[in-house]
C-alpha cells in the first residue's frame, strides 16, 4: 500500500511520493527552501490542548492511551480530510505521513493513528 510514515527529518526517498507534514507545530528553524515536505496540513495534527497535555504542560501527562483515544476523537472533526487522503492512495498515490523529528517512536505517534484511520476507510471503501 502507497502509504507511508516517517519524521519529517528522515532521509526522503525516491518512493515517499507526496510528502505531508502532519505536526499542529511548523519546525522551527526550517527555512523555506530547506522544508522536506510538499504540503502541511496541522489539522490533521493533535490540538495544541491535547499536545500539551500529552507533554504534562498542564499538569501531570497523560498516558498513551488518553492521547490516543482522544487524538482518535478529534479526527471525527477530519473525517474530509482522512477520506482525500484514503481516495489519493486508492487511485495509486503514495503519501507519506510526516511527523515531529522529535517523535522517535512511531508506535506511540499520531502519524501511525492516522495511517490506520486512512488504512480503515481504504478497508470499508466499496470495490470499484
Amino acid at each position: 500500500m502507497p502509504l507511508r510514515t516517517k519524521r519529517w527529518n528522515d532521509e526522503a526517498a525516491k518512493d515517499d511520493g507526496y510528502r505531508l507534514l502532519i505536526c499542529r507545530y511548523r519546525p522551527r528553524g526550517v527555512k523555506k527552501k530547506d522544508e522536506t515536505w510538499d504540503g502541511w496540513c496541522s489539522e490533521l495534527a493533535p490540538s495544541k490542548q491535547l499536545h500539551a497535555d500529552f507533554y504534562g504542560k498542564n499538569g501531570p501527562a497523560i498516558s498513551w492511551e488518553q492521547y490516543r483515544e482522544r487524538y482518535l476523537e478529534e479526527m471525527k472533526a477530519q473525517d474530509e480530510l482522512i477520506d482525500e487522503l484514503a481516495k489519493l492512495v486508492a487511485e495509486g498515490k503514495t503519501i507519506t505521513l510526516l511527523c515531529s523529528s522529535a517523535c522517535t517512536d512511531e508506535a506511540h505517534c499520531h502519524r501511525t493513528l492516522l495511517r490506520g484511520l486512512i488504512e480503515a476507510k481504504l478497508a470499508s471503501a466499496p470495490a470499484t
